[in-house]
C-alpha cells in the first residue's frame, strides 16, 4: 500500500515539473493568473481536480 502511494506520489511530481521544465515563462504568467483569482474560484478549482481524480480512481480499479 505504502509503495504504491509513494509511486502515485512521484508521478504526479514528475507530471507537475513537465510544464514548469518545458515552458516556463508560460508557467511563470499562469501560475500570476491564479494568484489573482478569488478564493473561492480556487476552491472550485480544486474540488473539480479532486473530483475528476477521483472518478479516475473508480473507472481504474
Amino acid at each position: 500500500m505504502l509503495v504504491t502511494l509513494l509511486t502515485a506520489l512521484a508521478v504526479m511530481l514528475v507530471l507537475e515539473g513537465l510544464f514548469p521544465l518545458a515552458f516556463p515563462s508560460h508557467w511563470r504568467k499562469m501560475f500570476e493568473r491564479l494568484t489573482r483569482l478569488a478564493d473561492g474560484q480556487v476552491r472550485f478549482m480544486g474540488l473539480m481536480s479532486m473530483l475528476t481524480g477521483l472518478i479516475l480512481l473508480f473507472v481504474v480499479l
